[in-house]
């Protein structure tokens, strides 16, 4: 009696449903990201022990270079439009809408009023190459101050944190700090490093 041979059917996969979620991730993670930009400014901050975490959002951040230039930015492209307009009326500067856009998505700025139209107008990898001089903050050209209350105007909810360089002189962050005083800001953080906290033996 001859035997019955069984047929044997080859496996397959349906890899569709693996290809769908693997598109929906893609998708997904495309709409959500968001370009870090390019910082002017460097800042090498020293460290501390600290136990209060810096908001991840409507923070105003003062930035100090070990070179003493002072930069600003303020999370919030809304903020940063409307920030911009009320500052260059107090300057008489106008913007475009384009200038505005450029303005709310670059990084922080340490550059006066009186040069931003023409630093907007550059484009990206020209404005790179842009040595910024520092927002002016001296007793008599306070820009800085200005920034802070337009900013403060335009979202009520910001906080404020300076982010100050190691090798910065204390007479600039001595300006800063004054800066925000004049303007009634008792409440700021100042941005460190971490650091271990020393074990303390009883």
């Amino acid at each position: 009696m001859s035997k019955v041979k069984m047929h044997r059917s080859t496996p397959s996969i349906d890899m569709t449903p693996m290809v769908d979620l693997a598109f929906l991730l893609v998708t997904f993670f495309m709409l959500t990201a968001t370009a870090t930009p390019d910082e002017p400014v460097q800042v090498s901050i020293p460290t501390s022990v600290a136990d209060i975490p810096i908001p991840e959002r409507d923070m105003i951040t003062i930035s100090i270079g070990k070179d003493n230039k002072v930069f600003f930015t303020v999370d919030g492209q809304y903020t940063r439009v409307d920030m911009l307009r009320k500052v260059g009326l107090i300057y008489k500067q106008s913007f475009t809408p384009e200038e505005e856009h450029t303005f709310a998505v670059m990084s922080s700025f340490g550059i006066p009023i009186g040069n931003m139209k023409e630093f907007l107008a550059a484009d990206r990898e020209e404005r790179k190459k842009i040595q910024q001089p520092g927002i002016p903050c001296d007793s008599l050209q306070n820009e800085l101050a200005d920034w802070v209350l337009q900013a403060r105007l335009a979202n009520p909810k910001v906080r404020i944190a300076i982010k100050g360089d190691g090798e910065a002189t204390y007479p600039v962050v001595k300006k800063v700090i004054n800066t925000l005083l004049d303007r009634k800001v008792n409440r700021f953080n100042l941005i460190t490093g971490d650091e271990k906290r020393p074990d303390i033996k009883s």
